[in-house]
């Protein structure tokens, strides 16, 4: 048994599904999603889920600002709250960042951002439980946050459903279908046939593995990442998103007064099997967690970890994405995140469908050139120009 469209995408995570949703925003509707489990069931339900647009690298700054005017507007787009709750997200670093703080924030304007430098007492104002001391400046986005993943991507997946697209669960693709250099479909694990024209692979930390034999070669390492929550042991009240560039470590509220915390060092990243890892945070990282926050956050003197999960990145060499054609006519692939992928997701969504129906980029803040796959062969690795010390992968 066979099936036709004019698109496949391959994995229904947050990216698959904003593929589906932007190409059905363009009318093109004959398209087929096909998921191996249930829509967001993968790395996506583990996002953090931090509403920023702070990054050196414009085309990203650009690509979150697009993600931020679409969460702002969800209610309006998709008919449902999709979790997002707008916080303020504030940046602080040492005197070793500052410059790069300033000339980031300048490159962030550049695009479209709405972020400024504002004040170590406008911080202790907004976190009076936080020890200050340390940081030398502080970037401040008013329009930034926190969302729900899981959330967002059942309202890409509905809305698209909503306009044709077809959306298969329990559908494992185990491989393509080609024609010398042409995909001209995928297989799936039943034997059956899905025939396509165009193909998009937007299947995250199980990307390497799919694309190998046919010779494109997605360099992506399967990082696990740890998450604790925190009960404080107070009333919080109303604080931003924090990220913490001195001590590495970025914390936000969620909706039931917990405060959840992250670790910004990636510079020893452990990899990890994205079928087969600890789901919880291990005894070193609790000891990690206990120490950053106690020391940056004295102020929650009966604080008490509440629980913890893990997940993985699909990270690349430079800790950016691709969002690209490939060496297969018709095969594009947007994998390799790198933990960026929740807030950019309405962006790539838009530019896969762009790569799609045009070949290229219709923003150009947003030029296709950056996240092209080639460019890890070529060694044009995407960096920021202003990284900061001890926190380069993500910035």
């Amino acid at each position: 048994m066979s099936s036709t469209a004019d698109v496949v995408i391959v994995g229904g995570g947050i990216e698959g599904t904003a593929a589906a949703w932007a190409l059905s925003q363009r009318g093109i509707t004959d398209v087929v999603v096909l998921e191996r489990d249930t829509v967001g069931s993968g790395m996506t339900g583990k996002s953090s889920g931090i509403v920023r647009c702070h990054y050196g690298v414009s085309s990203l700054a650009a690509m979150a600002t697009v993600g931020l005017e679409v969460f702002e507007k969800a209610e309006e787009i998709f008919g449902t709250d999709i979790g997002f709750r707008q916080t303020g997200y504030v940046v602080g670093v040492g005197e070793q960042n500052v410059d790069a703080l300033r000339k980031s924030l300048a490159a962030q304007r550049a695009v479209g951002v709405q972020t400024e430098e504002i004040d170590k007492s406008e911080v202790a104002r907004m976190w009076p439980q936080a020890d200050l001391s340390p940081f030398a400046a502080f970037g401040w986005e008013a329009r930034g946050g926190y969302g729900d993943a899981y959330l967002t991507a059942q309202a890409f997946a509905a809305s698209a459903r909503a306009a044709g697209v077809r959306i298969r669960q329990g559908a494992t693709v185990t491989g393509l279908v080609c024609d010398g250099d042409r995909v001209c479909g995928v297989r799936l694990a039943d034997g059956t046939e899905v025939s396509a024209g165009t193909v998009v692979v937007a299947t995250g930390v199980w990307t390497k593995p799919l694309l190998a034999p046919y010779g494109v070669d997605v360099p992506i390492r399967v990082v696990r990442e740890q998450i604790v929550l925190i009960d404080p042991g107070m009333e919080v009240g109303a604080v931003p998103v924090f990220s913490d560039l001195v001590s590495l470590q970025y914390i936000r509220p969620e909706v039931g007064g917990e405060i959840l915390f992250g670790n910004s060092d990636l510079s020893d990243s452990c990899e990890a099997d994205p079928d087969n890892y600890l789901n919880r945070a291990d005894e070193e990282f609790i000891d990690l967690t206990v120490e950053r926050v106690s020391t940056r956050f004295p102020g929650f003197e009966n604080a008490a970890i509440s629980s913890s999960y893990a997940g993985c990145y699909d990270a690349t060499p430079d800790w950016n994405p691709v969002i690209s054609a490939t060496g297969l006519d018709g095969l594009f692939v947007a994998a390799g995140f790198s933990g960026h992928g929740f807030k950019i997701a309405p962006a790539v969504g838009r530019l896969v469908a762009d790569l799609v129906v045009d070949g290229r980029s219709s923003d150009p803040r947003i030029p296709e050139t950056d996240f092209r796959l080639s460019r890890f062969a070529e060694g044009k690795l995407l960096t920021s120009p202003y990284p900061y010390v001890g926190a380069g992968q993500m910035r």
